[in-house]
């Protein structure tokens, strides 16, 4: 039932899915890449040694802050964008092992052998050009492989990664902080080589997904693979129908346009590419990266005591507020959580911007109070943007362009993350803004564009397949409306006069004949 959130199987799921579900909960390890490799330059920054070899006098410009950190989110964007044609070419799961145990470690050799900015810049870029090929790569494979019932959670999982690396980044960082030779940077960013091991080396084991194996006309590999994941053998029925289905669906939507990167901007399509985008970069202006980016520099700057183990706690604050989420997206499902997270950030976000401009950063209550609050903040967005906004985003698009939409939401989700970590320090420092505190004014207002935006925009996609997901739009007008929807259209239904209508014609087509059927039964009784 699409309202009920449990671990267990629905009843009339035929076949295992235990294994789909532990797949998908590996992939998610990637996003320990991800979150390692960017919290970990926050603490690298700020450390005594890396500042006296790194900086002339000990001290970090501005400019040189803030191209160091905002590399890595110029090369992500670059690298989500290629991630389209890369796993539409080779698939999503040698495009994963490609860019995760080449791009990436290219990128983390550069960083460890430097011993100045400019190997240690182009180490970044390149390290970022690998997370952002598999920050759009390992959504896509979860939402390919994963069963509908429980898609939201797995996808979700992919957050809570990134929140481990995160708070793994922050752990290593205080404990090599006051080493007074090269391991104080070199240790945290060569621990990063045992995470992209352990991804590549499992990736071996694990199927294509059969989605992409359809896109490649591929059905007998794509029935084994499904079998594969749903313990089944390939010729089993349930196997055949829903490939049979994903495969009508294809079709469909290759008859009314091709998989062009114009095509994700016609029609329903392009409202979701909208969406998707628009999504992943409020994700970005929510502030949240401004946390862990900048938050030990902040912190210290500001005159809070113990920087390094205040980012410890947010870090774990960021962890374990991340499972209520996974919970959540199918318990209360994506529009509601997304709304609810929107409005409990921007009431933290003004909270804390008010304390530190009134009551300023060096009284220890505001400090207290601007903590407290900051981290009930992240509360909110781990339990709720955090994951949702990679949930959704892996929801939304057909089959014959997912990699190129995917590409792009992804994309700019790094493309703000990029100015928000090259501006930020401009913000904040006494020298140009000087903003302080107030800058979390800034994020807060973003924060209640988020709630507009959810409301104006985001369908609730809960308990839905993805081929159901198209139904969806194309059939429902209004955001808002979109929890009434009940799918009705089956694709393998869909005979060739109906291939080019749009999705309400095929409905207006098939209640005529229905009606037509009915008259013909009346009159043969007369």
């Amino acid at each position: 039932m699409p309202g009920k959130f449990s671990l267990k199987k629905p009843d009339g799921e035929v076949g295992k899915t235990w294994p789909a579900i532990c797949i998908g909960l590996f992939v998610a390890f990637g996003g320990v890449l991800f979150g390692y490799d960017t919290g970990t330059i926050s603490g690298i920054i700020a450390m005594p040694y890396w500042l006296q070899e790194f900086t002339t006098n000990g001290v970090l410009k501005a400019s040189d802050n803030s191209l160091i950190v905002s590399i890595l989110s110029a090369g992500t964007f670059f690298g989500a964008l290629a991630s389209a044609p890369l796993a539409d070419t080779v698939g999503r799961r040698m495009g994963l092992m490609l860019s995760t145990g080449v791009v990436f470690n290219l990128g983390v050799i550069l960083q460890v052998a430097s011993t100045g900015q400019s190997l240690f810049i182009a180490g970044r870029f390149f390290a970022g050009l690998g997370v952002g090929l598999v920050s759009a790569q390992i959504p896509m494979y979860q939402s390919e492989t994963s069963p509908k019932w429980i898609r939201g959670t797995i996808v979700g999982a992919y957050q809570l990664a990134i929140t481990i690396g995160l708070l793994l980044a922050a752990i290593v960082n205080n404990s090599t902080q006051n080493r007074n030779d090269t391991g104080s940077y070199r240790i945290p960013i060569a621990v990063q080589f045992l995470w992209s091991l352990i991804l590549v080396i499992g990736l071996f084991f694990l199927p294509e997904t059969p989605r992409y194996l359809i896109k490649r006309d591929r059905y007998d590999k794509a029935a084994i693979a499904l079998g594969k994941l749903r313990r089944l053998p390939p010729d089993h029925p349930a196997v055949a129908e829903e490939l049979h289905e994903v495969e009508a669906n294809h079709r469909y939507e290759m008859s009314i346009g091709k998989a062009s990167y114009i095509e994700c901007f016609k029609g329903t399509v392009g409202k979701r590419t909208l969406t998707g985008c628009g999504l992943q970069a409020l994700q970005q202006l929510t502030g949240v990266n401004f946390i862990f980016y900048y938050g030990t520099q902040y912190f210290k700057n500001a005159g809070f005591q113990n920087p390094f183990i205040i980012q410890v706690i947010t870090n774990t604050i960021n962890v374990v507020s991340t499972f209520p989420g996974l919970y959540a997206v199918e318990k209360l499902g994506r529009r509601n959580l997304l709304l609810i997270g929107a409005i409990g950030m921007c009431v933290c976000q003004y909270i804390v911007a008010i304390t530190g401009t009134v009551a300023g950063t060096t009284e220890i209550a505001a400090q207290r109070a601007a903590i407290a609050f900051v981290c009930i903040y992240i509360f909110f967005f781990a339990s709720s943007w955090g994951p949702v906004a990679w949930v959704v985003t892996g929801e939304l698009y057909p089959l014959k362009v997912r990699a190129k939409c995917l590409s792009m939401t992804t994309a700019s989700n790094w493309l703000l993350n990029w100015a928000i970590a090259y501006s930020t320090p401009y913000m904040t420092d006494p020298q140009h803004a000087n903003l302080r505190s107030k800058v979390f004014f800034v994020w807060g207002s973003f924060c209640l564009v988020c709630v507009v935006f959810v409301w104006l925009m985001i369908y609730e996609t809960k308990g839905l397949t993805l081929e159901q997901v198209d139904e969806l739009y194309g059939l429902v007008g209004k955001a808002w409306k979109s929890k009434k929807f009940r799918p009705s259209v089956r694709f393998g239904d869909v005979d060739e006069n109906m291939r080019r209508m749009s999705l309400k014609e095929i409905m207006v087509e098939r209640e005529r004949r229905a009606s037509h059927v009915e008259a013909v039964g009346e009159g043969e009784k007369v």
